[in-house]
């Protein structure tokens, strides 16, 4: 017999990037090959907002010296050179991206290639994975609460543009995770301890997002190279970070996504999801893997042991893959949605 997906599952959830050239054309394809089966529709985050927060060097290119060298640089010793007083930050260009790509949103929407009810969705990193990836060490303390004021300012421009009813915000956190799991190539310094101060700062960005918009996270391990900076033993820091999370948080989640590493079918890895605090909170697993319908069908299986219903999604956004990856993605969505993938519904 076909596997029988969870409810949920009928709606697919994309991370955020898509290795297309344009907003329209992550848009077309999208909805043209699975239409009912998406609420919320990123922008594909296309040109250089493909490397996840990479482009945000340019907010920092009049202070060249709060820049690390590269993501992977070792921090230099350094006295601060800083005059809080006078010093701008450029433009973090999230919200005019958004208000853009709203337009395109809206327009294919009244050609009904996006069918009513999908949400444009804006995926915005929280401020600790610009701070630890992009800036110096030294630099940090005094840098984080100005990119977090012009954040909060970015997610209200957000909100005062687009409609409350069309509008949901992901944020995305794999720094947090490289912090929990203890293999940051950068230490957090300048607060303690480490899992209250990162719940505390995301919250703090969360609790901006207006009530009747919806709000979700991208519980996130990495993807450059398409390497995890680790491999996740399970669920249980993801499941700890999220419970935290929704007892902090004074609004509702809408979704939670977590990746799942290729080829985890064990009980093990999702164990941890039975102590889930999901609520009416929507859950998507990422465990869509081109060109392995068998791990993913096994995925699927192990994790319905211990939650009942759950969406799929990929481990991360689309935006470093190649077209032929991108479409094995999609095919398998269709199998899985038609139940053709063969998977044995029998626990």
């Amino acid at each position: 017999m076909a596997l029988s997906l969870p409810p949920i599952a009928e709606t697919i959830h994309f991370v955020g990037s898509v290795c297309l050239p344009s907003t329209r054309s992550v848009y077309h394809r999208i909805c043209t090959s699975l239409g009912t089966h998406i609420r919320r529709l990123p922008d594909g985050e296309p040109g250089k907002r493909s490397d996840f927060i990479l482009w945000q060097r340019d907010v920092f290119k009049s202070h060249p010296s709060l820049l690390r060298a590269s993501v992977s640089a070792p921090s230099r010793a350094t006295d601060i050179n800083l005059n809080i007083e006078n010093f701008k930050l450029g433009p973090l260009e999230y919200d005019t991206h958004a208000i853009s790509s709203y337009r395109i949103f809206c327009t294919l929407r009244d050609e009904g290639i996006i069918l009513p009810g999908v949400r444009f969705q804006v995926c915005l990193p929280t401020p600790i994975n610009i701070l630890c990836n992009l800036i110096e060490q030294a630099y940090r303390p005094h840098v984080e609460p100005l990119y977090e004021s012009a954040l909060l300012d970015v997610i209200a421009k957000i909100q005062d543009n687009i409609p409350a009813h069309d509008l949901a915000i992901q944020f995305d956190c794999p720094s947090e995770f490289a912090f929990l799991e203890g293999v940051a190539s950068v230490p957090v310094d300048w607060f303690a301890p480490i899992k209250e101060g990162l719940i505390e700062r995301v919250v703090r960005i969360a609790s901006a997002v207006h009530d009747s918009v919806e709000l979700g996270f991208h519980l996130c391990y990495g993807d450059f190279d398409h390497k995890h900076f680790v491999e996740p033993t399970d669920t249980a820091i993801m499941v700890d970070f999220a419970n935290s999370i929704k007892s902090s948080l004074s609004r509702h989640i809408n979704w939670i996504h977590m990746p799942v590493p290729k080829g985890r079918t064990d009980a093990l890895y999702f164990a941890p999801l039975e102590h889930l605090d999901l609520g009416e909170t929507e859950l998507y697993l990422g465990l869509l893997h081109a060109e392995d319908e068998e791990g993913t069908r096994g995925s699927i299986q192990a994790a319905n042991t211990y939650v009942p219903e759950f969406g799929v999604a990929t481990e991360c956004g689309l935006g470093r893959a190649d077209s032929t990856e991108f479409e094995d993605v999609l095919s398998l969505i269709q199998k899985l949605l038609s139940g053709a993938c063969g998977c044995s519904d029998q626990q």
